[in-house]
């Protein structure tokens, strides 16, 4: 197939609906719909390629171990609940959370705790925080605006131990292998990391908004936050009730947390070890960190029901909490499963290639670095996937590299911050589709909050590209 402006289609009637409608779903469905019958050109093919692209996406094995830790946890996270984990930890934190800046500084302090991936993090702290917002009646906007810089923003700056690691520096490792660099590829990951302005940039505004945030800055009279109140007065109703009347019991929560982690933690240095490594460091990072996770909360799972048991909790109670929990995640589940298969049709239709041939490779040197960045932040958040992003524009950026002359680990840089942009800003992001989902939020509208501040970042890390590389070369 012939690279066209085709590829972008689908992907601009996602983005088009979601902001028409207020909501990604139907959008998801139209442009995969589309992205089907422009790759088969008929009625009957793109109905069954759309069938497909779903089928291959739950078929792929790194999709069905994030689809089942979601699950799982959201089960797990079910339990918790009714068991009155979660409120007696909620009323724990609160005698010692005044406002909003003691709150904001918790979802700080609770970073060498959550920080191997990002969907685990949101969702091991996002309930509590969640419980602690609702009572204290502030901003979920807001709030949930700096889960995810704390989140997105630092897990991309972390050299080890995260999901993000050994992806990352296998795709540097294979841009070093095709142009025949000098330079490791640990070496150029490493040095990339000063070079992720977007995400540097915003864990600044992050921890300056916590530091000098004002007691009004959550009014509830600014017409823009509005929106993450609007909820049925009937949605979820006897649910809501019931946990209203459990007893509060944080240990239920503070047992399951400590031994998810501390298992997290320990499984990953197996992996790793079982992979190869012979260092702690070597093993976080080539350790298969999202199998780590499921098989860590499955286990987590299994002792926190035997545990809940000894407690005199009620099996009825807990099964019906456990499904009804993981069932709380089936839209975060099912927008993913969306997301995953358009990916698919926009990659037959030829959307890599097409961005790769349309930039071209004869921009000037102090260019190059700044051009990346914005070429893909604007793909990323179409795509709202980090890791899409930088498989996409890693081989672009290296070889635009070392082609005009730039910096390698400036260029590098460049790409690794316009995923993480697309991550934090984009409707079709797995974190904002989280956060969203955990909060109550609606997605469309959370994102576009998001956008503003995502935005502001955006730019001044552009300013920072282009003076960076003015110096460096």
């Amino acid at each position: 197939m012939e690279y066209s402006w085709f590829s972008l289609v689908p992907f601009v009637i996602v983005i088009s609906m979601a902001i028409w409608l207020k909501n990604i779903l139907p959008g998801l469905v139209v442009g995969l719909l589309v992205g089907a019958l422009i790759v088969k050109a008929n009625i009957v093919g793109g109905l069954y390629q759309s069938v497909s692209y779903i089928v291959a996406t739950l078929s792929d094995s790194g999709n069905i171990k994030i689809i089942g830790f979601l699950y799982l946890f959201g089960g797990l996270i079910g339990m918790m609940n009714i068991s009155g984990g979660i409120k007696g930890f909620s009323e724990w934190v609160s005698t010692r959370i005044k406002n909003e800046r003691g709150l904001l500084a918790f979802i700080w302090f609770t970073l060498p705790f959550t920080f191997m991936m990002p969907m685990f993090r949101i969702m091991m702290i996002g309930p509590v925080i969640k419980s602690l917002v609702n009572k204290m009646k502030l901003s979920k906007a807001k709030v949930g605006l700096m889960l995810d810089i704390s989140t997105e923003s630092i897990i991309v700056l972390l050299p080890v131990a995260t999901a993000f690691v050994g992806f990352m520096v296998s795709l540097v490792e294979a841009g070093v292998q095709d142009l025949n660099l000098n330079m490791g590829s640990y070496e150029i990951f490493l040095l990339s990391i000063l070079f992720n302005f977007f995400a540097i940039v915003m864990l600044v505004i992050g921890i300056a908004k916590t530091i000098w945030n004002r007691p009004n800055d959550s009014n509830d009279s600014n017409p823009e936050e509005q929106f993450d109140d609007q909820e049925h007065e009937f949605h979820r109703k006897g649910i809501k009730k019931e946990l209203s009347l459990v007893k509060a019991q944080p240990w239920n929560l503070i047992m399951p947390v400590f031994l998810l982690i501390s298992l997290s933690l320990f499984l990953l240095w197996k992996d790793g070890v079982t992979n190869g490594a012979n260092t702690i460091f070597e093993a976080f990072t080539i350790a298969d960190a999202t199998f780590v996770m499921l098989l860590a909360v499955f286990i987590t799972l299994v002792f926190s029901f035997i545990f809940y048991i000894m407690r005199k909790q009620s099996l009825s109670e807990l099964l019906y909490h456990f499904y009804d929990g993981g069932n709380q995640m089936m839209e975060a589940i099912s927008l993913l499963v969306l997301i995953w298969s358009l990916t698919l049709s926009a990659e037959d239709l030829g959307f890599s290639a097409f961005i790769s041939s349309t930039l071209g490779a004869f921009l000037p040197s102090y260019l190059t670095p700044a051009t990346i960045f914005l070429l893909g932040s604007v793909v990323g958040y179409f795509i709202g996937s980090s890791w899409g992003t930088w498989g996409l524009f890693m081989p672009l950026g290296m070889t635009l590299a070392v082609a005009t002359g730039a910096s390698i680990p400036l260029t590098v840089g460049a790409v690794f911050a316009s995923g993480a942009f697309g991550a934090l800003a984009s409707p079709l992001g797995d974190t904002t589709i989280t956060t969203a989902s955990i909060l109550d939020l609606p997605i469309v509208d959370y994102a576009r909050y998001k956008l503003k501040i995502s935005s502001i970042g955006a730019g001044i890390a552009i300013v920072l590209y282009l003076l960076t590389a003015l110096f460096i070369i």
